[in-house]
């Protein structure tokens, strides 16, 4: 069983997914178990994965036992298995949270949920550079449908757009993968990395293009300035279970840069060493302004924790941009902290919608709240946390950043990011008076479910927990930062190696 471990987050979801779909017109009951149940599994599953990839050592999966660069891998080292595991945590919260009722709202959601973590997984588990786009639109096939969830025309409208922005985004990703092959004949990421350091010269234009349409492309789903247009209103409108897993998309962008360029362009690659750091310095800074823009802009409160999503992917692509050991290792910590954090904040501003009435999320007046304390409990939780104040994560992990600049980097990075951090603090202020002080008329509306309330509290309970495993969480990412910075290790095991 050990030795198929690395395939099961992949293979579970499909099968959990398949199961809920056959059964449409089954009970909602068992649909919820098989999604809750499914996901639990793949929290553990995630664990297991993280103690196996924690000793250093590469591994990977063949399928049909055709061995590399021939066959189809999915390879484990301590990046994917930390992505696999955030992810599960993540999907926890979210699916125990739709069903307190949003699942119902609309058909085939928990179905649609599983295939869409099959996708993520496949994506930061894969070895091969054309399933990387297959397991990309897998994981986009299953959220168009997820994000028009139960309907609606702000749903729909931001469907529109996000779904054309993908399917152009999708044709420069193949059209990309098909000019990497041409030039190197191979699709292995190992293999790619080898042929790229012995790269003649007259290829070397080729592969430049098609690395920096690569780049556009995972710009594209990591939501970077200029290409971030479509994400604040789609977020927004999608339902708040839909929403919170969404936060790991852009993740996906960030991991497939981190992965590709450290893999492909790292110092083996001779000139084209590093040629993504300077388009993605700058570009990470102008991101960080925009969303700092937008989060004082914002009138919703959905709206805004899209902002602030906005602005988790700036900062982290500013530590790609700074390119140390340090940086990566501190953006890792970050990522963490941002996507649970945020997928929960996502969560809270349905609850809190629900008992403000008519008023929902809109920084308006409104009703008071019957669960009032609480909700404003949790939301004080989230705020500091993803404003970056001590004691909370947040700030750990932008400290780890802040340290990592080095030189005229920090003359960047400091007053940005942490004029992002005082603007963050205005914004949620704002949005937390408006909210709970300037209210009148008399609390109404049901009891929140404790499915929802669960939901809230597994993510935000997140960052007080961040903070307790500091000393054993950065020493995982900088471990990582180490191997992701040493390519060898993963070229070795899958091309001299041998299959589990």
């Amino acid at each position: 069983m050990i030795q198929h471990l690395i395939v099961l987050p992949v293979v579970l979801p499909l099968v959990a997914g398949i199961l809920t779909l056959r059964s449409r017109q089954g009970g909602t009951r068992s649909k919820r178990l098989i999604g809750v149940g499914a996901t639990a599994l793949l929290v553990m599953i995630g664990i297991a994965l993280l103690v196996q990839a924690a000793g250093g050592e590469v591994s990977y999966y063949a399928l049909g036992g055709w061995q590399p660069p021939f066959g189809i891998v999915l390879v484990l080292d301590r990046l994917s298995a930390l992505m696999v595991l955030v992810t599960a945590v993540l999907a926890l919260g979210a699916v125990v949270f739709a069903c307190g009722g949003d699942d119902e709202k609309g058909s085939n959601f928990h179905g649609l949920f599983q295939l869409q973590l099959m996708g993520i997984n496949g994506a930061f588990l894969t070895g091969d550079l054309f399933n990387l786009f297959v397991f990309f639109e897998v994981l986009l096939l299953a959220s168009y449908a997820l994000l028009m969830h139960g309907g609606g025309k702000a749903r729909i409208q931001a469907g529109v757009h996000y779904v054309v922005l993908n399917l152009a985004g999708s044709s420069l990703f193949l059209i990309a993968v098909g000019v990497l092959y041409g030039a190197t004949g191979t699709l292995n990421m190992a293999d790619m990395a080898v042929r790229i350091s012995e790269l003649p010269a007259e290829r070397a234009g080729l592969v430049t293009a098609g690395a920096l349409m690569l780049l556009v492309v995972f710009g594209l789903k990591a939501a970077i300035l200029p290409l971030y247009f479509w994400l604040p209103r789609a977020y927004a409108a999608a339902p708040a279970p839909v929403a919170a897993l969404f936060a790991i998309m852009t993740k996906v962008g960030i991991y497939a840069i981190l992965r590709v360029y450290s893999l492909l362009f790292g110092e083996q690659a001779g000139p084209l060493a590093g040629l993504e750091q300077s388009w993605i310095w700058w570009l990470s800074l102008a991101t960080l302004v925009a969303a700092a823009m937008g989060i004082l802009a914002a009138r919703d409160l959905r709206l805004m924790v899209a902002y602030l999503v906005l602005f988790s992917v700036g900062t982290l692509l500013a530590g790609i941009g700074i390119g140390s050991v340090e940086a990566t290792s501190a953006l890792l910590y970050y990522l963490i902290h941002t996507t649970l954090v945020t997928g929960g904040l996502f969560l809270l501003a349905e609850l809190i919608g629900v008992q403000r009435g008519k008023a929902g999320t809109r920084l308006v007046k409104g009703r008071p709240l019957k669960q009032g304390g609480w909700l404003a409990g949790l939301f004080f939780l989230g705020a500091i946390a993803v404003a970056g104040m001590p004691p909370l994560s947040g700030a750990i992990g932008k400290a780890f950043l802040l340290i990592a600049a080095e030189g005229t980097q920090r003359l960047w990075l400091w007053p940005i990011l942490l004029g992002g951090g005082l603007c963050m603090m205005i914004a949620l202020s704002r949005a937390g008076s408006t909210l709970f002080w300037r209210s009148h008329g008399e609390a109404a509306g049901e009891v929140l479910p404790r499915r929802q309330w669960f939901g809230v509290v597994w993510l935000l309970g997140a960052s007080p927990l961040l903070v307790v495993l500091a000393g054993p969480i950065s020493d995982y990412t900088h471990a990582t930062a180490v191997q992701l910075a040493n390519p060898q290790s993963m070229i070795h095991a899958l091309l001299d190696g041998e299959s589990p």
